[in-house]
Order: structure tokens, then sequence, then C-alpha cells
């Protein structure tokens, strides 16, 4: 079963379709100013911290990230699907072409643009933090080309949080430094998912002689 999640109630039915539910103006207000609040709060990092994924020119210049206005239908909870999943270890592909290890969690289904989706969600081996890289038809165009990333949150009881406006690029949309891991297949869907971040339009192309010797730093989101 998948379902869309107000702020203030939650309905739900069975299989095949998406609820149908209704959003207060004061939980939908709510809910885009913790969406806002957060991305400032990423901005302020992304400019200032000495961890940021941005190289100290583009930090100069750096003018805030890009996002698709906050959409409150872009948030689900969702049951994990684990049946006929083996829950074992598989290796990712990353834009370097290192090998990244994770741990098959389960399945999502959602509902986009009037069309249920199902995404592959994985575990990070060590942490153990839920994890779901996707491309969908935006990519290339409106955001990153390779594809954005999710961290699903759990609930109490055991469902997940999916919210497509918390989609974030990995640091590789933002310049060549890193190296991370794509969206496999099961994972590329032809819809377009209009919410989350957008891709970076600053990007740099860091020249073989500037780059560090040995291996890249690896980031899994």
């Amino acid at each position: 079963m998948f379902s869309r999640v107000s702020f203030a109630m939650e309905e739900s039915m069975e299989a095949k379709g998406a609820c149908k539910v209704t959003y207060s103006a004061e939980a939908i207000d709510a809910y885009s100013r913790r969406i806002e609040e957060y991305r400032k709060r990423r901005d302020e990092f992304f400019k200032s911290n000495e961890n940021s994924p941005l190289l100290p020119e583009q930090r100069e210049r750096f003018r805030g990230l890009r996002y698709y206005p906050v959409k409150p239908e872009y948030r689900f909870v969702v049951e994990l699907q684990r049946d006929g999943v083996s829950q074992e270890r598989v290796i990712l592909g990353t834009t370097t072409g290192e090998p990244k290890e994770f741990i098959v969690a389960g399945r999502v289904t959602v509902e986009i643009e009037g069309k249920p989706v199902t995404f592959t969600v994985y575990r990070e081996v060590g942490r153990g933090r839920y994890f779901l890289p996707f491309r969908d038809a935006t990519a290339g165009s409106e955001t990153y080309s390779v594809g954005r990333y999710l961290d699903p949150q759990e609930t109490p009881d055991g469902k997940l949080v999916i919210d497509f406006n918390m989609a974030y690029n990995p640091y590789c949309a933002y310049n060549d430094r890193w190296t991370c891991p794509i969206p496999p297949r099961e994972n590329i869907v032809d819809v377009p998912i209009r919410a989350g971040e957008m891709a970076y339009p600053d990007y740099v192309s860091v020249t073989e002689q500037e780059k560090p010797s040995g291996p890249m730093p690896l980031i899994g989101g």
C-alpha cells in the first residue's frame, strides 16, 4: 500500500489507489516553512563550511542552490516491501568506476503524475542508513543528469517517509572531485519528479593536474 500523507491527518486506500487527503492551510504552511528553513541551512553549509563540496572559487560565487517549489503532495509514507527481496549485498557503479557496496532493503511504491512508480531502497553498509538513488524524466534538462538521492526516514511503526522535496544532488553535480553512486536501472523512471533540488548551474571540471592523488573521496549522499 502507498499513501500520500497530510500533516494534520492521514487517510489511506488499499492497494491500487493513492489515498485522498485534505491539507489544512496551517499544516501546509508549517511544512513548507520547515523545508525552506532546511534549504537555508544547506545554503549556509555550502557557502561557509570547510566541509562544503564546493571548490573555493565556487564558494566565492555561490548564490544558493536551486530548488523546485515545495509541494506537499510529493511527500509519502509507505510500507517497505520486503517480500521477494533477498536483502543481499550488491555493488552499485559510481561516476568514476569505483564500486560501492550497499544492502538491498526492499522496495517502495508511490504515485507520481497519476502513475504507480516502484523504487528499490538500499541501506548503507556499516551505517545502516536508508538510501534511495533515482533518476527521473527531468534528468539532463532540469535536474542533474546522473540522478538525485533521497535518505528515507523510518517512522515509529516501521514505514518509510519518501519526501521528494528533500531530494538532493550528489556532490558530483558540483564538481568532479568526488565519486558518487549511480542510480541502478530499476530506479530510472520515465516520469518527471519536479520536487527537490534542481541542476547546479556552476559546475566545475577540475583538470587532471589539479586533482588530488590517490582515490577520490567517496560519497553516498
